[in-house]
């Protein structure tokens, strides 16, 4: 068994200390890796369906492709990789804040080791995933699908800087760096959210909330996150 918890790497950021490490879980009789930043729990190798349902789900609402993807929200990679096994996937730009979550997908130190890095079609980037459509995009650098996971839910925030992308304006400003047709999905660690799913309404033709279960093994019983999916209206309008 080893040591119960293994600090793997850490490193001080400006969001708070933020920690790689590998913790050994008697429910399951393995060891778990895990991301901390300051006292919250981000990351578990012990919970990734969520974050391949937000890529499964999401691309199922897309067109035929080819298509063009933003992944807000590195992790441990399973959304970007679920990505990548879609034929239909060209791209795919995973956009996270901090330098140390890429690194550590350069260096192999997550469970899916250095295969990101090697994937051609797959590229990470350093940056803010909130400020990522302030500036217009042309239509030829637009996305087809974009799949965020980075806050709690729409209401539990990492930081509040994140709040001004959960508003009517933020919301749009990523609506109009969307494809025509294209889809938006977002995991959320909370059930549908009745407020915010009114907003989307406001800004995409198409919005659904999806409860995805999951086997627990630390409760003995099913876990929720919520998948919201919303896809652009067409223009039909090209004059």
């Amino acid at each position: 068994m080893g040591r119960l918890i293994e600090e793997l790497d850490y490193r001080a950021t400006d969001m708070g200390p933020l920690v790689l490490r590998r913790r050994w879980v008697a429910a399951i009789d393995a060891d778990v890796i895990e991301v901390i930043l300051g006292e919250e729990h981000l990351m578990s190798s012990l919970f990734t369906v969520g974050e391949t349902e937000l890529a499964v789900r999401g691309l199922a609402a897309a067109g035929s492709g080819p298509l063009r993807v933003l992944v807000g929200g590195l992790g441990l990679g399973y959304t970007a990789r679920a990505a990548l096994a879609d034929d239909r996937v060209t791209s795919v730009d995973v956009v996270d804040a901090l330098a140390p979550v890429i690194e550590w997908h350069e260096a192999g130190l997550v469970p899916l080791g250095e295969s990101l890095g090697q994937e051609p079609r797959c590229h990470l980037k350093l940056g803010d995933f909130f400020g990522w459509f302030d500036a217009p995009r042309a239509p030829a650098d637009r996305y087809d699908v974009v799949l965020l996971d980075i806050d709690h839910s729409p209401r539990n925030l990492l930081h509040p800087d994140h709040a001004r992308f959960y508003a009517d304006a933020g919301l749009r400003r990523l609506r109009d760096g969307i494809a025509d047709g294209g889809v938006f999905a977002m995991w959320s660690d909370e059930g549908p959210d009745a407020a915010f799913i009114a907003l989307l309404e406001a800004v995409f033709a198409r919005v659904r909330a999806e409860v995805v279960a999951f086997d627990n093994p630390l409760t003995g019983g099913a876990s929720t996150c919520t998948i919201y999916i919303c896809k652009k209206a067409v223009n039909r309008d090209k004059s």
